[in-house]
Order: C-alpha cells, then sequence, then structure tokens
C-alpha cells in the first residue's frame, strides 16, 4: 500500500469534512490506517479543529438528533456510539442531559405499541419482559422503560 504525504492527507480529510460532519476520533483512525506519524497527525488534528473542520460538540450534538429521530435510539445506545467514536465524554453527556424525559417517552411509546402487537406470550409477565428487553437494546434507560410500560394501554 502506498503510503500517502501529510499534505494528501490533510486534502482528503479537509474535503471528506467538507461533505459530511466527523469527529477527531473517524479523522485519528483514517490517519492511522493512512501510516501517518503521530507529530503530523497531531498539525493535521490542529489544522482541522482551528479551521472548524471538526468541533466534537457539533458532531455530537447533530449525532444525537439523528440517532434519536431517524434510529429510534435511546440513551445508552448513543452514548455507547459516541464513546466507540472517541467523543469525549464530557462533551456527550452534557448534550444528552439536555434532552427531556418527554422525548425519550415519545421515541419509545411507539415503538412499544408497534411492538406489543408482534410479541406472542403465554402470560402477562412474559410479554413485560420481552418488552423490556426490547425497548433495553435500543438503548432506553429502565426508568424511561418502566414509564413507558405503564403507559401502555
Amino acid at each position: 500500500m502506498n503510503e500517502i504525504t501529510e499534505a494528501q492527507a490533510l486534502a482528503r480529510l479537509t474535503a471528506a469534512c467538507a461533505r459530511a460532519e466527523h469527529c477527531m476520533g473517524e479523522m485519528y483512525e483514517k490517519m492511522r490506517r493512512w501510516g501517518i506519524e503521530a507529530d503530523a497527525q497531531e498539525r493535521i488534528s490542529t489544522y482541522l479543529k482551528e479551521h472548524r473542520y471538526i468541533d466534537d460538540e457539533r458532531f455530537a450534538r447533530l449525532f444525537v438528533r439523528d440517532k434519536m429521530q431517524f434510529n429510534k435510539w435511546g440513551r445508552r445506545k448513543i452514548e455507547q456510539a459516541l464513546w466507540a467514536k472517541q467523543v469525549d465524554e464530557t462533551i456527550y453527556k452534557n448534550i444528552l442531559d439536555e434532552i427531556d424525559q418527554k422525548e425519550w417517552k415519545a421515541i419509545l411509546l411507539p415503538a412499544l405499541h408497534a411492538k406489543k402487537k408482534s410479541i406472542k406470550a403465554a402470560t402477562p409477565y412474559e410479554s413485560y419482559a420481552k418488552l423490556v428487553r426490547f425497548a433495553m437494546s435500543r438503548g432506553f434507560t429502565m426508568d424511561i422503560i418502566k414509564a413507558c410500560i405503564g403507559e401502555e394501554p
């Protein structure tokens, strides 16, 4: 594989950032795969941050809203995804704390209603357990799950 130069890496990363929102963790991963040396990685990351190509807070805000709106994910699953992308916990924790419990319920309730229709259970306890497992797999916290299942018709 041909190793790319620092200038080529910078050009590729700025082009990628101009097309879509990315976090610094993704950029470090790309540079590592390309074989860019550590000191060059720092220079490139400094450039990307100073010229506002990369802003982890902006990325996290958009990521959280997208995953809530389109993927119907809960808080835990979003936290895990941002952690995997190496976004600083202080950034995404503050963003997630700003979200009201009503918003999480608005996402989970319709999903639970739809899931309840497809569940085959012999007892109400089994049905409850399947709904809880479903909601937990979507990343919702137990307090939100209990509140939503309590609102089930």
